[in-house]
């Protein structure tokens, strides 16, 4: 069959076996390619945002902000503890502030509203990057089917060496389509991975942070009850 017999770098090349251009191998690759590229534009963009996201969050961490304040409160320095992390900008640290400041109504309730809101912000995007890395693939398989639709399409004619260009091309599309998919995925997976890390790492930290508050709580006021 023709198709066996063509390397893969002639359907990759222009005629005069000079290497297709970016803009070239985009052409060829078909109309697919214009959905493969807004997906890998979105996808840029989000990781991207939550890099700088992260970047930020990590340069406002304050761990000595947050001790400090589980020392005053175990001191039973309510106040002082509040005075501590008023201005940090931590994100443990504003789940605590946040919590001891409705300590009246409901510290336990004040610090899981608190804190769900600070991972929903560790959460943004993360479900357009996994659609992202979904969906490229994917429009990268219907690049192919459309590419060897047109190949088939070429060898249905009867004469093979006319319709050479018709077939080497519907190859070439289907292999450019399929290829842009796979790398779109696999670069954004490790970026998914990182966040979802992060985020799972953000939610640990809260959590030890509740029990810690919890616990000095309890240590504070032994007589009474703790405020649910």
């Amino acid at each position: 069959m023709i198709i066996h017999s063509l390397p893969i770098a002639f359907l990759l090349n222009n005629p005069d076996g000079s290497p297709m251009s970016t803009m070239e191998l985009f052409v060829h690759g078909g109309p697919v390619m214009w959905p493969i590229l807004l997906v890998s534009l979105v996808g840029l963009t989000v990781i991207i945002e939550r890099l700088l996201f992260i970047l930020r969050e990590n340069k406002n961490r304050e761990a000595e902000v947050v001790e400090k304040m589980l020392e005053a409160i175990e001191h039973r320095d309510i106040e002082g503890a509040l005075a501590t992390g008023k201005k940090s900008n931590d994100v443990v640290a504003r789940v605590l502030f946040y919590a001891l400041n409705n300590k009246d109504h409901s510290i336990l309730n004040a610090f899981i509203r608190a804190s769900s809101k600070e991972l929903t912000r560790f959460g943004q995007g993360m479900a357009t990057l996994d659609t992202v890395i979904t969906a490229a693939p994917l429009l990268g398989l219907l690049g192919t089917v459309t590419g060897m639709m047109k190949t088939f399409a070429g060898l249905g004619g009867g004469d093979i060496g006319a319709a050479t260009a018709t077939i080497t091309g519907g190859v070439g599309e289907a292999l450019i389509a399929t290829a842009c998919g796979l790398v779109i995925a696999v670069t954004a997976l490790p970026f998914y991975n990182y966040l979802n890390a992060r985020t799972e790492e953000a939610k640990h930290e809260m959590g030890d942070a509740a029990a810690a508050l919890e616990m000095l709580m309890k240590k504070a006021e032994p007589t009474a009850p703790f405020n649910r």
